[in-house]
């Protein structure tokens, strides 16, 4: 699987690292970030939680 962020409709929010912190964070800026593209496979139900809660719907988890 593969995760894919669009900073700029990020809220910076928060909730992507605290549900999956193997593959989102935030950067510098304070904008979340993808810095683990392949998702590893025991964070993919995370990653998918993650997707299905951003308040902004900027998070694409795919094959």
């Amino acid at each position: 699987m593969k995760a894919t962020l669009d900073r700029e409709g990020c809220i910076s929010c928060g909730l992507c690292p605290e549900i999956c912190p193997d593959v989102f964070r935030m950067a510098e800026d304070g904008i979340a970030e993808v810095y683990n593209e392949d998702v590893p496979e025991e964070a993919e139900d995370a990653a998918i939680e993650a997707q299905e809660n951003c308040p902004v719907s900027v998070i694409k988890v795919e094959d």
